[in-house]
C-alpha cells in the first residue's frame, strides 16, 4: 500500500509557470531549473532520472540561498523534492515528501499568490497523494481547502484545474471533475513550457479517457 501511495507522487513535479512574467532578476536561474526539471522528469527514468532530481536540489538550495529564500525559489526547492520522492520510492521517499511541505509552506506564508498559484497546487497535490497518519501528513481534507485556494488565485489555470480534476476524480465526483478538467483543456499554452505543456496535455487526454467511462 505505502508504494502505491509513494508511486503517485510521480505527478507531482507540476508546476512549470510563466516564471519570466514575475519580471524578477532570478527569473532566468528559475527558468533554467524549470526547463531542466522537465527534461529529467519526462525523458529519464532510473537511477540516472533519481540522481539528476537529486542534483536539482542542490541546485535549488543554492538558489534559495541567493534569493533570501525568495518564495518562488521554495517552491521549486519543493517541487525538486517532490519529484525526488517519487523517483526514490520507499520509506526514504517520505523524507523529500515531508520537506518539500515545508518549502511549500514557507513560501506561501511569504507570498499566496507565487508562480500564480503554484504552491498551493503542489502542496494540495501533496496532501492528496501522500498516506494519511500514522505513515505521512497526508489528508484530502487540506488537500481539498488549498486547491480552492489555488483557483481563486488562478481560476484558469491548467495545473490548477487538472490537478483538482484529479482529485475530485478519485473522490468520485465526476461531473465536477469534468468541469475542472475542461478548463485545463481550454487553458493557453505558455511559450516556455513547451514539454511540460506537450506532457500536461497527455496526461489530461488520460484522465479524460477515464472520465469517459464514469459519466
Amino acid at each position: 500500500m505505502l508504494t502505491t501511495y509513494l508511486k503517485r507522487l510521480g505527478f507531482l513535479g507540476i508546476v512549470s509557470l510563466s516564471l519570466m512574467a514575475h519580471g524578477e532578476d532570478q527569473g532566468a536561474p528559475l527558468l533554467s531549473l524549470q526547463h531542466q526539471w522537465a527534461t529529467v522528469n519526462y525523458e529519464m527514468e532510473g537511477d540516472a532520472q533519481l540522481d539528476a532530481f537529486l542534483r536539482l536540489i542542490d541546485q535549488a538550495k543554492n538558489l534559495t540561498e541567493l534569493t533570501s529564500n525568495s518564495p518562488q525559489a521554495l517552491t521549486w526547492l519543493a517541487i525538486s523534492q517532490s519529484s525526488t520522492a517519487s523517483a526514490k520510492g520507499g520509506l526514504g521517499a517520505l523524507d523529500y515528501a515531508e520537506s518539500a511541505k515545508d518549502n511549500l509552506e514557507k513560501a506561501i506564508e511569504k507570498d499566496e499568490h507565487v508562480l500564480e498559484g503554484a504552491a498551493l497546487t503542489v502542496l494540495a497535490a501533496l496532501y492528496h497523494k501522500v498516506p494519511g497518519w500514522p505513515v505521512s501528513f497526508g489528508s484530502d481534507k487540506k488537500a481539498e481547502a488549498l486547491f480552492k485556494r489555488a483557483l481563486k488565485v488562478n481560476p484558469q489555470g491548467m495545473d490548477q484545474n487538472f490537478f483538482y480534476a484529479e482529485f475530485l476524480f478519485d473522490d468520485k465526483e465526476f461531473r465536477k471533475a469534468q468541469k475542472h478538467l475542461d478548463i485545463a483543456k481550454d487553458a493557453p499554452e505558455k511559450p516556455n513550457r513547451p514539454l511540460a505543456d506537450k506532457m500536461r496535455r497527455q496526461e489530461i487526454a488520460k484522465l479524460q479517457e477515464k472520465l469517459s467511462t464514469k459519466l
